[in-house]
């Protein structure tokens, strides 16, 4: 089973209430400065109980963001254990989960913008994390085989035998390649929670990139169980 998203319902009316709420106290605002003409005082106080929802309501945005960081290390963690018992049929599930963290946080996009912006905290919350890292069969290490080999070889018996010698290189090249490819994965996801997918691009390029290095895990136990069966 995938790690548990069943409050995305409720979390998602709680943000378009969120995002509702603070569009409005942006014109309340704008509308309690015209009224206290010469009442700089009340002005101020308008001012302080409007920063005072907006912090409270950006508090209730950090909680999602919070929680979707814990889940997405139970999702890091639980693709480890399924990536190194190879239960590939799994892993689907758990990158559907991510994807659910991921966009709980997108939803909150909207009012944590407005929010920053009310607040003029724009720049503090600007910083992009470090760009995601994309793996590529060109990044993994080769395949010995004897039909590549410098020495040249006289006939097909010849071939069987260098293919058995080199059996060994060959079992752990494919262990090399499928460990390389589960590290990344999790490193994606880890990287994704830690930084509470709280940045559109990288969250999405985050997901992308785990479901791009699951097919890249996938061609690689295909082609070890095609090598050694």
């Amino acid at each position: 089973m995938g790690i548990g998203t069943s409050n995305g319902t409720a979390r998602q009316r709680h943000t378009d209430e969120l995002a509702a709420a603070s569009s409005m106290t942006a014109s309340q605002l704008a509308q309690a400065v015209g009224r206290f003409d010469g009442d700089k005082a009340a002005m101020v106080r308008a001012a302080v109980r409007t920063a005072e929802r907006a912090f409270s309501e950006l508090d209730a945005c950090d909680n999602v963001i919070d929680e979707a960081s814990e889940t997405g290390r139970k999702i890091a963690d639980r693709l480890a254990e399924l990536l190194a018992a190879e239960e590939a049929a799994d892993i689907p599930v758990q990158l559907a989960a991510l994807e659910a963290a991921s966009a709980l946080v997108r939803d909150t996009d909207g009012t944590r913008t407005l929010l920053n912006r009310l607040l003029g905290r724009e720049e503090e919350f600007g910083q992009r994390p470090p760009a995601v890292r994309h793996l590529s069969s060109a990044d993994l290490p080769g395949l010995p085989s004897a039909y590549t080999d410098e020495t040249g070889f006289e006939d097909l018996m010849a071939v069987a035998a260098r293919g058995e010698e080199l059996a060994p290189r060959l079992r752990d090249a494919h262990a090399e390649r499928l460990g390389m490819v589960a590290d990344h994965v999790v490193r994606v996801v880890r990287e994704a929670a830690a930084a509470g997918f709280a940045e559109r691009g990288f969250a999405v390029e985050s997901v992308h990139e785990a479901r791009h290095a699951y097919e890249l895990w996938l061609r690689c136990l295909a082609e070890r169980n095609r090598d050694l069966g």
